[in-house]
């Protein structure tokens, strides 16, 4: 599934073309945004960019691309290309537009990415038909072209096969960067490889499953998981998978207040899924009898109400009181998880312990980055997986102190539950 080789062997033997696919928040076309980012080509760990390539000659992918840590993640792959001549056509969805919708249009980001790829960004009115292709082959060995947003068309997420041929038209390899929708079947991400041939993972990519599934499928011993979040239904299938992999499972969130009211405690007004309390039974005898040591908070940060200014205080997990709802764990969970996390070799998180976006509840989740940046610092393996816990890492400032962080919400969700992802299984090599 590697790029390195087959991507230089065929841009030495022919000018490659290049599609660049791209998801992109609304902050991506501020220059903020895009302050600085760094190019060096040993940084290939940054989130929440979602990089896949279609060659037409070649044809790159970027798809979903919201931090500054997820840009950096997109240029080692781009500048690969442009080196050895590709010619790169870069494509990208915005949003959810319903057809040709102004606000939505990428054109904004050609001032940017120009500058961001150190080439001039040339940009297309559409993603297909005769005007792009008119573009397409005027664009010089290490140029780069930008298609506008494959969104303007239904087709996208419906993975319609003509609108992903037509994609495809401009290619002749493709190469998929975009893990963080690898567990969506659009015709960006899993369409156009059954029209390009081969279809190779990017730097991004290949790094995200080496990661996810070689740590998980091999880890270094004592192995942890972290899951944290607000309900147990959107996590009951990494948990199940985990408890068939890990030594100590640690549970923080809003999703433990289901695990003791299954217990018999009380949880005052704090979250509960009623549906779920046989499950969250079924989960701890699960861990019981496979050995794994699974650790739920002894104390809880209360509050009076779900706002950043509630009167808070710490009260024994095992008796919240009426009218009151957790929304941290307390001190001593923080030191006894630490503790329990000291020994471990290898360790996931996805998931805050808390309402880390308020600050007065943030601490948990705070000093499971630190935890886990400790870790780091003594050669265990860190990887947050995703989502709400990459946010609270960077929040504090630690992201580079961990070993790999996921670009992938979703799809780091169900690569850890094992589940097939659409966009590696496009690829010819997976």
């Amino acid at each position: 599934m590697g790029i390195l080789s087959k991507l230089r062997d065929m841009v030495k033997s022919q000018p490659i073309l290049v599609i660049f696919l791209v998801e992109i928040a609304q902050a991506l076309t501020s220059r903020d945004y895009f302050s600085s980012t760094q190019t060096s080509h040993s940084d290939h760990s940054p989130r929440d960019l979602d990089l896949s390539i279609i060659v037409g000659s070649l044809c790159l992918i970027l798809r979903k691309w919201r931090q500054r840590r997820a840009i950096r993640a997109a240029v080692p792959t781009i500048n690969y290309l442009i080196g050895y001549g590709a010619k790169v056509i870069l494509s990208s969805h915005l949003g959810r537009p319903k057809g040709v919708t102004p606000k939505y249009s990428l054109k904004p980001l050609v001032p940017r990415l120009s500058e961001l790829l150190g080439v001039e960004v040339k940009m297309a009115n559409d993603c297909i038909g005769e005007e792009v292709e008119k573009l397409v082959a005027e664009i010089p060995e290490g140029g780069v072209l930008l298609l506008e947003n494959v969104r303007f068309y239904k087709e996208e997420e419906k993975n319609d096969p003509e609108f992903a041929k037509k994609l495809a038209s401009f290619a002749d390899l493709y190469v998929n960067d975009a893990f963080g929708t690898a567990h969506r079947a659009h015709a960006s991400t899993e369409g156009v490889a059954k029209y390009l041939k081969p279809s190779v993972a990017g730097f991004l990519m290949q790094k995200e499953l080496d990661y996810l599934v070689g740590a998980v499928a091999n880890p270094k011993k004592p192995f942890a998981a972290i899951v944290g979040g607000s309900k147990v239904s959107s996590k009951i299938g990494v948990i199940e998978s985990l408890l068939e992999k890990v030594d100590i499972l640690i549970l923080g969130g809003g999703m433990i207040f289901t695990f003791y009211k299954a217990q018999g405690h009380a949880v005052g007004s704090s979250l509960v899924e009623e549906d779920k309390l046989s499950l969250a039974r079924s989960l701890m005898e699960k861990a019981k009898a496979k050995g794994v040591s699974l650790l739920l908070p002894s104390d809880i940060v209360v509050a009076d109400k779900f706002a950043a200014d509630a009167n808070s205080k710490v009260v024994p997990a095992s008796g919240i009181p009426d009218g009151w709802m957790g929304l941290d764990i307390g001190p001593e969970t923080i030191k006894s998880f630490g503790e329990a996390l000291d020994t471990t070799k290898t360790v996931i998180w996805n998931g805050p312990m808390g309402v880390f976006e308020f600050e007065k509840f943030a601490t948990g989740t705070e000093a499971i980055a630190k935890k886990l940046a400790e870790l780091s610092g003594k050669g265990a393996t860190t990887i947050i997986g995703g989502g709400d816990s990459v946010a609270a890492v960077e929040k504090v400032g630690l992201a580079d102190k961990m070993s790999h962080i996921s670009t992938g919400g979703g799809a780091s969700l169900e690569l850890l539950e094992g589940k097939p992802l659409p966009g590696v299984l496009a690829l010819n090599d997976a």
